[in-house]
């Protein structure tokens, strides 16, 4: 039997960038939640930074909405989308 094709989508957790919360902050963020090394979550910082936003993640939905939830928590934007490519 086959899972619900919902469940065979990815999904996607983008950060978005702000103008109020602080860089150094965005990046501790980053680094507790997604267990991010410094570099990586500087990388993803400055992406949202310079472009407006950053996916900081891919998988399933489930899991996808509580790293959404973890980052709003935490006072930073963050959305989530399908990866139509999977």
């Amino acid at each position: 039997m086959s899972a619900p094709v919902e469940n065979k989508i990815a999904w996607r957790v983008v950060f978005l960038n702000d103008a109020v919360t602080r860089m150094s902050y965005a990046v501790m963020v980053l680094r507790k939640v997604f267990g991010f090394d410094e570099p990586t979550a500087t990388h993803h910082m400055m992406e949202a930074h310079e472009q407006g936003r950053t996916v900081v993640w891919t998988g399933l939905r489930e899991n996808a909405e509580a790293y959404v939830f973890s980052l709003q928590q935490w006072h930073l934007s963050a959305t989530l989308e399908t990866d139509e490519k999977g």
